[in-house]
């Protein structure tokens, strides 16, 4: 049984940091993907990880501030962001694929079979 679990998210200042974890089901994922989907708007990409070889991307809005990791050992994929901003507000969710994702499609949902439940991200100016 596949199963991912956010946990982390929290509410936090402008400026501060939080470190959200995915741990996963023992799966040979290809490719672990973080996304997150702000109120009435649609859920988008923010950091990929292919885990072998550890390629990573980032969307544009958060280069430079957040960082995907990937630890096989303990099953389980990170999302380091810092410096948050009030636009980093949303619902982030953990996601993840038996393929190896590339470019363009690192961001795309259909790209992903297997997501989990989200974790809470608040960040207040």
């Amino acid at each position: 049984h596949v199963q991912l679990v956010e946990s982390g998210g929290s509410s936090v200042q402008a400026g501060e940091s939080l470190k959200l974890t995915c741990k996963t089901s023992e799966h040979p994922f290809r490719t672990i993907g973080w996304f997150r989907q702000a109120q009435g708007k649609e859920r988008e990409g923010v950091a990929t990880i292919q885990t072998r070889g550890g390629t990573t991307y980032y969307s544009d809005s958060v280069k430079g501030r957040f960082t995907i990791s990937h630890d096989s050992a303990d099953n389980a994929a990170y999302l380091w962001m810092n410096n948050l901003e009030p636009d980093d507000t949303a619902m982030y969710y953990c996601a993840a694929s038996n393929l190896v994702v590339q470019s363009p499609n690192v961001f795309r949902v259909p790209s992903f079979r297997f997501w989990g439940q989200g974790t809470q991200v608040t960040v207040s100016a």
